[in-house]
């Protein structure tokens, strides 16, 4: 084996003149940024309002690459089996990253072992959205339409074993009425077949229908979070009508695992510089979404313990896929 020693000086400096050049080279290429959900929802519109400012910070371009199904298995599969150079990332949801080890038996990875935290992007309730002719106009109203009618009541999310998808369960399950659940490919047809009437209501991020809401093809009841947000200052928290019920969904960046430490450290520096910006933190907020930018070790911390937390919720409720 080759000594250092055997290098001589000269060598040693064209070693550390080799090796700094490496820990510096990121980003060498274009970054892609996937989602497992199509174009239009709460996600994406985070990812395409984050990218430009990201792509101006790296000196490389910041691509959103949507690639919807299976609630995000498809995507995140492909990122797990990309080089672990931080030029491919995985943007999920609480669903994808934290729900998903628990509700599917076989997935094609293992999240612990085959990704490694980044960084938490956003946090955000989601909005209890419905068409316009449910016949309850507050949640005080809806509850006691479902609680008449069990089984009436149908509900759609972006995905089966999704966070919408649980929130409906649990909405479900707290008000003591059974609702129909629907699942779709994603948030942005979730979204337009309860304006059109073919599922009466949704649990989505605020992003998700805000201009359908804007323009009455939406109604909005309720928020899940424990307090009301700014975006929507006169609907309520479901639990000022349902004690005890809270969703907080979050948004989170993965990288393959075996990614460089300095890599990692720098794209969550750059996100976190770019979460705190005034222009992307107001219209994030407009959004109903609050900008994080956490460590990664904050981040894997939290992860896991929604990992714990979602899990005991799926086996308890017998929670399964569709």
């Amino acid at each position: 084996m080759l000594k250092f020693k055997q290098w001589g000086v000269g060598g040693a400096l064209f070693l550390g003149c080799v090796l700094g050049a490496f820990a510096q080279a990121f980003p060498q290429k274009p970054v892609r940024v996937v989602i497992g959900f199509p174009p239009g929802g709460g996600i994406d519109m985070v990812a395409r309002l984050m990218a430009p400012k990201l792509s101006e910070s790296l000196g490389q371009s910041v691509l959103v690459d949507n690639r919807p199904g299976a609630n995000g298995v498809l995507a995140m599969d492909h990122v797990a089996k990309s080089a672990p150079d931080g030029h491919t990332l995985f943007l999920g949801t609480l669903g994808n990253l934290s729900i998903n080890p628990s509700f599917y038996a076989n997935l094609p990875f293992n999240v612990d072992k085959q990704f490694v935290p980044v960084t938490e992007v956003a946090s955000l309730s989601f909005v209890l959205f419905a068409n316009p002719a449910v016949p309850a106009n507050t949640l005080s109203e809806l509850v006691s339409y479902a609680k008449a009618n069990p089984g009436v009541l149908n509900y759609s999310s972006s995905g089966a074993g999704g966070l919408p998808h649980l929130a409906g369960e649990l909405f479900s399950s707290a008000v003591g009425s059974k609702m129909v659940h629907v699942a779709y490919k994603g948030s942005a047809p979730s979204i337009s077949d309860v304006m059109g009437g073919q599922v009466q209501m949704t649990f989505e991020a605020a992003a998700a229908g805000a201009q359908q809401l804007k323009a009455g093809r939406l109604k909005a009841l309720g928020v899940t979070g424990n307090k009301r947000v700014a975006f929507l200052p006169d609907v309520p928290a479901v639990q000022e009508v349902v004690p005890g019920f809270e969703v907080l969904n979050w948004y989170g960046l993965v990288a393959p695992a075996g990614t460089p430490k300095e890599t990692i450290r720098k794209l969550q520096q750059e996100i976190a510089k770019v979460m705190a910006l005034p222009e992307i933190r107001d219209k994030m907020v407009a959004m109903g979404t609050d900008p994080v930018g956490s460590t990664p070790e904050e981040f894997g911390q939290y992860m896991k313990s929604e990992t714990l937390k979602w899990g005991r919720i799926i086996r308890e409720g017998n929670i399964r896929p569709d």
